[in-house]
């Protein structure tokens, strides 16, 4: 993919596996909403989460977002990043707010209620794309079954 296929790709798509390194040296995938701001993916989890600890110990991370059912059709972006962790809490609350919106299209009062009582468990993840990104978009192999 281009760059520019690649970001439309991330914009079209919601959820990213996001690999961190865990303290016993084997990767822990977990699947996230995401958004993006200027281009990078940014996610929430809480802050005790396992996630966020082997971020604490090592930002490193490699996130992929995937799409497609059949061979002809699987598309995707894996990038390596560094994970900021925000933790100021009108900051991830703001972030918890983008990300409900984007994700189911509620708002309102009761879905405020839930983001504000959720914010002061959670960090926000901003994934700092460096290194080599991955893509593939098999839908260009001109038709074939493999």
């Amino acid at each position: 993919m281009t760059d520019e296929e690649a970001l439309a790709f991330l914009e079209e798509e919601r959820i990213v596996v996001v690999a961190t390194n865990g303290h016993d040296g084997f990767p822990h995938l977990m699947p996230l909403w995401y958004v993006l701001r200027e281009g990078r993916p940014w996610a929430w989890t809480y802050s005790k989460s396992q996630k966020a600890r082997n971020i604490e110990r090592d930002p490193r991370a490699t996130l992929q977002v995937e799409a497609g059912v059949e061979y002809s059709e699987l598309r995707g972006v894996m990038l390596r990043a560094e994970v900021r962790l925000h933790r100021d809490l009108e900051a991830v609350t703001a972030l918890g707010f983008e990300i409900f919106a984007r994700h189911t299209g509620a708002e309102g009062e009761e879905v405020a209620e839930m983001v504000r009582s959720q914010a002061p468990k959670r960090v926000g993840l901003e994934f700092v794309e460096g290194g080599r990104r991955a893509t593939w978009d098999h839908r260009k192999l001109g038709g074939g079954v493999y």
